[in-house]
């Protein structure tokens, strides 16, 4: 929900005409606005998502589109061969054919082997991964000319991210299971009970951030019987948690000397703080994680921009943590992908009413001329890079993207 209390309701842009009755148009004009989408399988064995399932490759056939989907794509989701096909898709066995269609969506970025295989005004919608992005990667989207758009910048006309709420929603439940889980002893951690039991007190949470992650968080945390303590700056967020929960809650803004008081004697961490522009603010250093319990449990949430813990690493499914100071890390980005098939289908529900979007205005690039939506998660665009944070990360020449967008018009 919105800070305000109300009901959530994605804008137009997202939702609009995907199940209303289409007009008669004239075969030319229905060809011109047809696109090929290609879905390749993940290069990487941490990702386990699909970012688009069968029942909206249906739809997408049903508005005359093309969908191609690499062989085998979609087994860690669950979902086979036979499944896409009988939805419309074309199975492709090569990686190349695939690599030609108008766009390429993924849920992990590409690999710069995969860049290679792009062509000059293709376009790339992936997330953006902050700690593993390069300056060769972005190189290498520059060199091929690629309009690459970042999912989680995907913005509403109410100035929402709809992608990163839904993951944030499955993140928030999900680092609380996991939490749970590294508690225990046979984990390294403390050995203790999330929710506790007659006679020995719960667990003690301390979640920063009171956005959708620390919403969804602090629910299953209640809901497992944790003591939950929660804290952000923004005294809205805190409020409306408050009136969501209906019950009275701890709360409190970063004061850097209460937090360091709340995290001497909690049992979790969660890292639920999430940036609009660039890299997660630092909200808990090494000194604060050193006075922690030994075996207790950091899940950064926030790993995916960086961080807001100082000592939290990037970490895989395979090996999912780290400890330093006793003190058990859990670092993976993609922690979504520990649930594919829940996540695959959010993905979708969000990503395919946009790619309907686009061919009813004949191209992607149509839709960011109109508004700014997408085009506030375009990060390169044809040979220019458009992220000012990337720009000064990497110390490479930033172009405004409304300048050329309105120069290509």
């Amino acid at each position: 929900m919105p800070e305000d209390g109300k009901k959530h309701n994605f804008s137009d842009f997202f939702t609009e005409g995907q199940y209303q009755t289409q007009s008669e148009v004239l075969a030319i004009d229905h060809e011109n606005k047809r696109i090929t989408i290609g879905i390749p399988k993940e290069g990487t064995g941490d990702e386990n998502r699909i970012a688009l399932v069968p029942n909206s490759i249906r739809t997408l056939i049903g508005y005359g589109h093309t969908v191609k989907v690499e062989s085998k794509a979609g087994v860690k989701s669950n979902y086979t061969d036979h499944d896409y096909s009988e939805a419309g898709a074309i199975i492709e066995h090569s990686k190349e054919n695939l690599y030609q269609s108008d766009i390429i969506v993924k849920v992990s970025p590409p690999t710069i082997e995969e860049i290679e295989l792009f062509h000059p005004n293709q376009v790339l919608i992936s997330p953006i991964l902050l700690p593993n992005m390069s300056e060769e990667y972005l190189l290498a989207l520059k060199r091929k000319r690629v309009i690459a758009i970042a999912m989680e910048y995907l913005r509403a006309e109410d100035g929402s991210f709809p992608l990163v709420r839904i993951m944030s929603e499955i993140a928030g439940m999900a680092s609380i299971f996991t939490a749970a889980e590294l508690l225990s002893y046979s984990q390294g951690g403390r050995g203790v009970l999330l929710g506790g039991v007659s006679g020995v007190p719960p667990a003690k949470v301390v979640i920063l951030g009171a956005g959708v992650v620390g919403e969804f968080a602090t629910k299953t945390a209640l809901g497992l019987g944790a003591s939950v303590r929660i804290f952000d700056n923004n005294i809205s967020k805190l409020m409306r948690i408050q009136n969501l929960i209906g019950r009275h809650l701890h709360t409190s803004t970063f004061n850097p000397v209460y937090l360091g008081y709340q995290l001497i004697s909690a049992d979790v961490v969660v890292g639920a703080v999430h940036s609009k522009t660039g890299r997660s603010p630092i909200l808990v250093t090494e000194e604060m994680v050193a006075k922690m319990k030994p075996g207790a449990v950091i899940v950064d949430v926030s790993i995916d921009q960086g961080g807001c813990i100082e000592t939290t690493e990037v970490t895989n499914h395979k090996n999912p943590t780290i400890v330093k100071h006793d003190v058990v890390h859990y670092g993976v980005p993609n922690i979504a992908s520990k649930v594919p098939r829940t996540a695959s289908v959010a993905i979708s529900n969000i990503i395919t009413p946009l790619l309907i979007k686009a061919g009813n205005q004949g191209s992607i690039e149509a839709l960011m001329y109109e508004g700014t939506g997408v085009r506030n998660g375009v990060y390169t665009y044809k040979g220019a890079l458009t992220n000012e944070y990337l720009s000064k990360r990497f110390n490479l020449k930033y172009q405004n993207i409304n300048l050329l967008i309105a120069s290509r018009f």
